[in-house]
């Protein structure tokens, strides 16, 4: 596997990755190669919307979408 070394990162994003990191309970390099796989990795992002079309909830027949209430919404005010 390859190294990067990133030199002259101001103090306020090295403050910030670390935060990241503790809130995630990652370490800060691993939390750095996360951001790098999220930023950079397509499969990330098509595996995002594929457990969120996996994850969707159907709801049943005959209840109201959106347009609906909005437009109840509207006409009641």
């Amino acid at each position: 596997m390859g190294q990067l070394t990133v030199r002259g990162v101001a103090d306020e994003i090295t403050a910030a990755l670390k935060a990241r990191a503790a809130r995630a309970g990652r370490s800060a390099e691993a939390e750095h190669r996360r951001i790098l796989e999220e930023a950079l990795c397509p499969r990330a992002e098509a595996d995002f919307f594929e457990t969120a079309r996996r994850r969707r909830i159907k709801l049943p027949r005959g209840t109201p979408d959106t347009t609906d209430l909005l437009r109840r919404d509207r006409d009641e005010t």
